[in-house]
């Protein structure tokens, strides 16, 4: 019989175990990526998204915190539609969907983002203005991804930035510090408001009142219609998928 030595028995033995742990090494790297498909659905009747983020990310990072003050990035996205600041900052190093309906998300109108690979990215995120109003937004924070396959539903609430006051004057504005509404996308509002209010008392990220409007079409105080542009939460709805 060919005799093995110590030393001998014992390489074969971690060659063995190295070869035998490799593949469950393997497969516990795949089993943190996980593939979603993630359906968002305007539930509104006259209000529209403008292009949304949606981000997938660590625990760490959000794209804004209810109850406290708006981030510049936040209160460009929500008074003007601009999310390239949150993609740069608060979303970097994160899975990000840019304008995944190419465009405004129109009322009862879905979108879908299919067989989205977010490694190991924990929490879901997404934001989008509302329009027409003055500084709105829907609004997710941080939910977490399940580790279980299966279909996730979520309803989404609007949220006031609490960056400016919501005069309900379309005038073009949309910039940072100036007032105004940028544009009714639906054309179905009015004209010459003389302003709902000029100021606001709460200055941090909060649930949104809902828009006040009038039925007057050439005047009054706002420039919205009441019997269109006024809404209650949710304005959203989110189907998760893992997969």
């Amino acid at each position: 019989m060919k005799s093995v030595s110590i030393h001998s028995a014992f390489k074969l033995a971690i060659k063995s175990a190295v070869i035998t742990a490799l593949p469950f090494a393997l497969l516990s790297q795949s089993a943190t990526a996980q593939t979603l498909d993630v359906k968002v659905t305007n539930l509104t009747q006259g209000i529209y998204f403008t292009p949304l983020l949606v981000s997938a990310h660590t625990e760490e990072a959000f794209l804004f915190r209810a109850g406290e003050t708006a981030s510049s990035q936040l209160q460009a996205m929500a008074e003007g539609g601009d999310i390239s600041g949150l993609v740069s900052t608060q979303a970097a190093n994160a899975y990000n969907q840019e304008n995944p309906a190419g465009g405004l998300l129109a009322p009862a109108h879905s979108t879908t983002i299919s067989n989205w690979e977010v490694g190991d990215a924990s929490h879901l995120s997404l934001v989008g203005m509302l329009l027409p109003t003055n500084d709105g937004f829907v609004g997710l924070d941080s939910f977490t991804i399940p580790q279980e396959t299966g279909t996730y539903t979520l309803f989404l609430n609007g949220y006031d930035a609490g960056t400016e006051a919501n005069d309900e004057i379309i005038n073009g504005g949309g910039a940072p510090g100036v007032a105004g509404i940028p544009a009714n996308p639906g054309g179905n509002g009015g004209t010459s408001g003389t302003g709902v209010t000029m100021t606001e008392s709460v200055s941090v990220v909060h649930i949104h009142r809902g828009n006040v409007g009038d039925s007057n079409s050439e005047g009054g105080a706002s420039d919205l219609d009441s019997r269109v542009h006024r809404w209650l939460n949710p304005v959203a709805k989110v189907v998760v998928t893992v997969k």
